[in-house]
């Protein structure tokens, strides 16, 4: 049988570092990590090619050895475990299925290595393909698969070996964009439905962002912040994580007032922001707005308690059917991109409009 989910097991990686060449020791592909991923939880490693995403995950599998820090599965520390006797699975970018075996052989590879008894295999494999909804593809090979149907598979495999955790490097990047998109949900919901702990390496922010229980942004082998993808979206610690995730309009002021309101004065106009323990009175910030924050209003528009508002004039844009993407000149020269979404995309002012935009205090954050 397939392990249920109080089987699975939480990660914890303590001050993890490779470095791979010891002759140069600052540069550091992964550089003094520590995180713990709980029992159960789809938590994603995010970031740019280069980043040390995959390295993490490799040092995780026992591919690749740390050379500093210690890793945990559950309550044993196997950071010198070699990879076989750690009890993972690794779900590949290429689904890596041997192409001379049969769905159901490629499902019993892993039990079969472990000296499961043949009718123990078969019942394993027919209750994961179940579960991937592919159990009338036992007899096929791999070549009569589409790409999405070999990713379940691969993924079937990889849950047959009863894993203490499953660890995902993009499994999804091979496929083309329409089927990668129909996958994201359901592959969240497969690997929910079977309680497992799953480390999941990518570098598309949506991809994280409608799959994660919690992300881990990742730049220069350092994490750069940890939250839930509502947080740390809505609430990114530095210009990297939300200039990375997402899209955002920065714009430099200094701070004029603080209160239950905290007045910034910047080159375009005066901003609102409504947060705690912010920065003192005279302090330089940077103001990160996402485009779907801000609203547009035609003509000159007066600034209200709750919202600044800032003259523009419309450069460009681009209609996408269910929303406009347009790109505002400030009166500083900065081009802000502004989202409008419904039926007001239809509507968008064109190129040349005066218009005005508003931004609301709590859609105003310092990074």
């Amino acid at each position: 049988m397939v392990r249920k989910a109080t089987a699975m097991k939480s990660i914890r990686i303590e001050n993890i570092t490779k470095v791979y060449d010891l002759a140069r020791p600052d540069e550091r592909a992964v550089d003094d990590v520590s995180l713990t991923v709980a029992e159960g939880e789809l938590f994603f490693l995010l970031g740019p090619s280069g980043c040390g995403k995959t390295t993490l995950l490799r040092m995780i599998a026992g591919l690749t050895w740390p050379t500093a820090g210690r890793i945990h599965l559950g309550d044993r520390d196997v950071t010198d475990v070699s990879v076989d006797k750690r009890n993972t699975a690794l779900v590949f970018q290429n689904y890596a299925l041997w192409p001379h075996m049969t769905v159901a052989q490629n499902v019993e590879f892993g039990p079969k290595m472990k000296g499961v008894a043949a009718a123990q295999r078969r019942e394993t494999a027919g209750r994961v393909l179940s579960i991937v909804q592919m159990e009338g593809y036992v007899r096929r090979k791999p070549v009569q698969l589409s790409g999405g149907q070999q990713q379940r598979v691969a993924l079937a495999r990889a849950l047959a070996a009863e894993p203490d955790c499953l660890l995902l490097d993009e499994p999804l990047s091979n496929l083309d964009a329409k089927l990668r998109l129909q996958m994201r949900s359901e592959l969240r919901r497969l690997i929910k439905s079977t309680g497992a702990t799953a480390v999941y390496v990518t570098h598309d922010q949506k991809e994280a962002m409608s799959m994660a229980d919690r992300i881990a942004v990742m730049n220069d082998g350092r994490i750069q912040q940890i939250g839930t993808p509502r947080d740390v979206y809505d609430h990114p610690g530095d210009r990297f994580v939300a200039d990375f995730l997402g899209e955002g309009n920065f714009i430099e002021g200094r701070v004029a007032k603080t209160g239950a309101t905290t007045v910034i004065e910047t080159p375009a106009g005066q901003l609102l922001a409504r947060i705690d323990d912010g920065p003192a009175a005279g302090a330089t910030v940077t103001c990160c707005i996402r485009p779907e924050r801000v609203t547009l209003q035609m003509g000159a528009v007066a600034a209200r308690p709750e919202a600044a508002a800032l003259p523009a004039t419309v450069v460009g844009g681009v209609f996408l059917g269910e929303m406009a993407q347009l790109t505002c000149r400030l009166a500083n020269d900065d081009v802000w991109k502004v989202t409008v979404l419904g039926e007001s995309a239809s509507a968008a002012p064109p190129e040349g409009a005066a218009v005005t935009l508003m931004v609301a205090g709590e859609h105003v954050v310092l990074v």
